[in-house]
């Protein structure tokens, strides 16, 4: 049975309730709460970790400058950053989760493609930062055993994934706090204490190719949210302002990855060749000596949350898969099932895995980039330049409805921007022919974007928005809820 919005569905958490409800199927309104504000220490927190520091660590392994890389810091995370705050701002309109809203573009069953992407890179991000996790624990316990330090982070992770979104948003704002005290002190400190060679501080052997490997790096890890960013934003009342929704992701985002990303470059540049949990440390003994031990501990906590952000929303894209193929009840069992699934997923892959952290990442966010790119251009120029938000949410569950089973045109758009990318990337294993001519540098991301958003514009113009119209007039009729599509 598919979930459908109705004005009596039972709600998917109250005040005596722990463990929330709902997964895939739509928010009524009688359970929509909160404040767009709450969406900043969400994602600034989800940000501000040792993963985000980590990425900022690429360009300087290429030898780019502190200077070189705080630059393609800044703007790498300022243009990755536009899209994930424009699918921010769908969630409190639609109610839905993001993959779930994406049916309108790609099919009820076409949609599987891309959530399978979406899950993978989720695992794959969850197995990176369990790895920082049981290094850390390593070096402040002193026990090597990180199948057990992998187990209890996950294990941590997966149990707030469970409890669910309110849960989650709370821990957040807490963490936010701890952060703020702790890193915010290490920071303002390292800028004073922190040694760095004259020559970091100028443009001098200015790269091209460590400036975008940066750049790609940053962009990508701030454009990492877009597939799930609404789910995190579908509780909030229908009239919520989408400005107020997207500023405020726009701003947790991008204050979190610039600050952290900042400092991994600091760190990276005074202390050449160090991991970036090394680095940490070594700059915190170097303001205090024993410093580094606690302010690594002090890093977990948000190690762990990260985690927990990515198992919830790979869940729901993993009931999006199963609903998509034969359609399930989204009951808190499935969901609880889900996170469980993905968790274990992790952590199987943090524990066959192999070769240096740092290169593997590096590599990782390129092509995630290269396999999203496409997919955001799609989405947003489906919500905000042809349907407008409009959708009939009804429908959107409805396999044989008005957005079809195979979104030709979705996938359509989505395969010319992967195509026309490919001689534009650039990775370990190929170049491709204008790259190469470009002398390593990367613009894929650029032309992606444009390939997918024209193609889908084009394609979109033989959509009969007027159906769509009347399908989701009849949902707001026969449901007895009004706020089914934007504006209303």
């Amino acid at each position: 049975m598919n979930p459908t919005p109705t004005a009596t569905s039972k709600p998917g958490i109250t005040p005596t309730e722990t463990i929330e409800t709902r997964s895939i199927n739509w928010v009524p309104l009688d359970e929509r709460s909160g404040k767009p504000w709450s969406l900043f220490p969400l994602w600034f927190m989800s940000n501000a970790n040792v993963t985000t520091l980590a990425t900022g660590m690429l360009g300087a392994a290429l030898g780019a400058s502190l200077v070189t890389s705080l630059l393609a810091i800044v703007l790498g995370v300022a243009v990755g950053t536009v899209f994930t705050a424009f699918h921010s701002a769908q969630g409190p309109q639609l109610g839905l989760p993001q993959m779930i809203q994406s049916r309108a573009q790609f099919g009820y069953r076409g949609v599987i493609l891309i959530c399978a992407i979406v899950v993978f890179s989720l695992v794959g991000f969850n197995m990176f930062n369990q790895m920082l996790a049981a290094d850390v624990l390593t070096m402040t316990t002193g026990l090597d055993a990180n199948p057990l330090w992998y187990i209890l982070v996950s294990g941590l992770a997966v149990l707030l994934a469970i409890f669910g979104y309110h849960w989650i948003h709370k821990t957040q704002k807490w963490l936010t706090l701890l952060f703020l005290v702790t890193f915010g002190v290490f920071t303002v400190a390292a800028l004073v204490v922190v040694p760095l060679d004259p020559s970091q501080f100028t443009f001098e052997g200015f790269s091209w190719v460590a400036f975008l490997v940066q750049f790609g790096g940053a962009a990508a890890y701030a454009l990492g949210w877009a597939p799930y960013v609404s789910d995190y934003s579908r509780y909030l009342p229908p009239q919520t302002s989408p400005a107020r929704a997207l500023w405020y992701t726009y701003g947790g985002v991008f204050v979190g990855a610039v600050w952290l990303m900042a400092l991994g470059a600091l760190v990276a540049a005074a202390f050449s060749g160090a991991s970036p949990l090394e680095g940490v440390r070594d700059a915190a003994d170097l303001i205090l000596p024993g410093a580094g031990l606690w302010l690594l501990v002090a890093a977990l906590p948000g190690l762990i949350s990260v985690i927990t952000i990515n198992i919830y929303a790979a869940s729901l894209e993993l009931i999006t898969i199963l609903d998509s193929i034969k359609a399930v009840r989204p009951t808190r069992a499935l969901r609880i099932v889900g996170c469980l699934v993905i968790a274990a997923a992790a952590v199987i892959g943090s524990l066959v895995s192999t070769g240096e952290f740092l290169a593997n990442f590096g590599s990782f966010l390129v092509i995630l980039l290269y396999v999203l790119v496409p997919w955001t251009s799609v989405n947003l120029v489906d919500y905000y330049l042809v349907r407008r938000g409009r959708y009939a949410v009804k429908e959107i569950f409805n396999p044989a409805g008005v957005y079809g089973a195979w979104g030709w045109r979705g996938l359509t758009a989505y395969a010319v921007g992967i195509v026309a990318m490919i001689p534009f990337v650039v990775t370990v294993w190929f170049t491709g022919p204008v790259a190469t001519a470009l002398g390593g540098a990367d613009i894929a991301l650029f032309v992606g974007l444009i390939a997918s958003g024209i193609a889908y514009v084009i394609l979109g113009r033989g959509i009969d928005v007027a159906a769509e119209e009347r399908a989701a007039a009849a949902d707001r009729e026969s449901s007895g809820e009004h706020a089914v599509r934007f504006g209303d």
